[in-house]
């Protein structure tokens, strides 16, 4: 089922949406012990920012998402870069125990799943994915940063302020990034079955400029809402006025809560 990240969201996210760095996806490799035989899930891969690097370390990475227009800019960047070895699925969390049956148990070395767990059932998800998890393979639930307008900076708050003054509600939702998200994702690991329960952690500095951060809060709304944007150039203007001169420096912390299938 669409969850309305299509057309111009998908765009923005595609463009904006921060990737992964490298020392993450060599984390993730040593965690499950991933080879050249594996296959990989994405689940809710949005336009592959995870997938596509990841590929690069698997046999296969299949892709999962309910959004076509996403996945249409997932396949589009593994064509770019030269990724051949990348299959983009429609569906979502509620279609995976097909997707299994289809591969069978112990097929997946691992499922990577970033912020669009908090649209899932992760319980349900999570009691699914067990069987299907090849020994020592097994789930990682990523947090690629804090939300621009939930960062502890002067920016940030300005940038807070000022979307809140336009659209004229409170912005607060963590979409699944906060300490108590995780704790919640971490206890249904373990009673799904998963062991070794852990948290693999990487921070990072980097600098962004106005069309950045315009481009990456965008990058979280909905159709609907940027059809309210139709003067983007008032809307740019504004917030150029709001926010300190750039560059806007943020420290992005990138969370992996692994669980490991038993050996």
């Amino acid at each position: 089922m669409s969850l309305g990240f299509s057309g111009e969201v998908a765009e923005y996210y595609a463009k904006f949406r921060r990737g992964y760095p490298p020392e993450m996806l060599d984390a993730l490799q040593e965690a499950f012990a991933l080879d050249a035989e594996d296959l990989v899930l994405d689940l809710g891969c949005g336009t592959g920012q995870l997938g596509v690097p990841i590929a690069d370390r698997v046999r296969a990475v299949v892709g999962m998402d309910p959004e076509p227009d996403m996945l249409l800019l997932a396949r589009r960047t593994a064509a770019e870069r030269g990724v051949p070895n990348t299959q983009w699925m429609i569906g979502s969390d509620t279609d995976v125990p097909a997707l299994g049956a289809l591969l069978g148990p112990a097929s997946l070395a691992m499922t990577v799943i970033g912020n669009a767990l908090h649209w899932m059932d992760h319980d349900e998800l999570f009691r699914v994915l067990r069987p299907l998890s090849r020994p020592g393979g097994g789930v990682a639930v990523l947090a690629n940063g804090t939300p621009l307008w939930l960062q502890d900076s002067e920016w940030s708050r300005a940038l807070r302020s000022a979307l809140e003054a336009h659209f004229g509600w409170e912005l607060k939702a963590t979409c699944g990034t906060d300490d108590e998200a995780r704790r919640r994702y971490a206890d249904s690991l373990r009673a799904a079955g998963f062991e070794e329960v852990r948290e693999i952690a990487i921070e990072y500095r980097d600098d962004l400029d106005l069309d950045q951060v315009i481009g990456g809060f965008l990058s979280a709304t909905s159709p609907d809402l940027l059809s309210e944007l139709r003067d983007r150039s008032a809307f740019t203007d504004r917030l150029r006025r709001t926010l300190p001169p750039p560059p806007y420096t943020e420290v992005v912390p990138v969370v992996a809560l692994v669980g490991l299938a038993p050996q």
